[in-house]
């Protein structure tokens, strides 16, 4: 797409400090990280969101975002790594063109995700919602 932020840095028209690519993927920083070290990974070709991503695509984004993650470690000494994928505006993702973060952690990062779990008021709900998406996938 010739808008997309993510297609003009792979088309080498907006700088970005690269840190992989191969054939078909580009990993790279981001500019406006959560913790430093936060890297982006995404397609050469332009695919979103990601129920329409070829799965050659997705599995090989992951793959990609496993050998980030060991490099950070190894390299950043990161005692732990996140690696999150949005999709849709509700979800945080901003820029619409598949990409996974992977995010170098530390236990004095002073980050937190603000994880605010629920419950099912009624174990019925829960198997409610799971015949829907079970139906979905049949």
């Amino acid at each position: 797409m010739e808008d997309c932020i993510f297609c003009r840095i792979v088309r080498r028209e907006i700088p970005a400090e690269i840190v992989w690519e191969d054939e078909a993927l580009l990993a790279f920083m981001d500019i406006g990280p959560i913790i430093r070290g936060h890297t982006l990974v995404i397609p050469k070709v332009h695919h979103d969101p990601i129920e329409d991503t070829p799965d050659e695509i997705v599995a090989a984004l992951f793959r990609s975002a496993k050998r980030i993650a060991a490099a950070q470690r190894e390299s950043l000494g990161a005692e732990g790594i996140n690696i999150i994928q949005n999709n849709g505006r509700c979800s945080g993702q901003a820029v619409f063109h598949i990409h996974v973060h992977v995010i170098p952690r530390y236990s004095d990062d002073g980050h937190h995700w603000n994880w605010d779990a629920k419950s099912y008021g009624d174990p019925s709900e829960m198997a409610d919602l799971a015949d829907k998406i079970r139906g979905a996938l049949a």
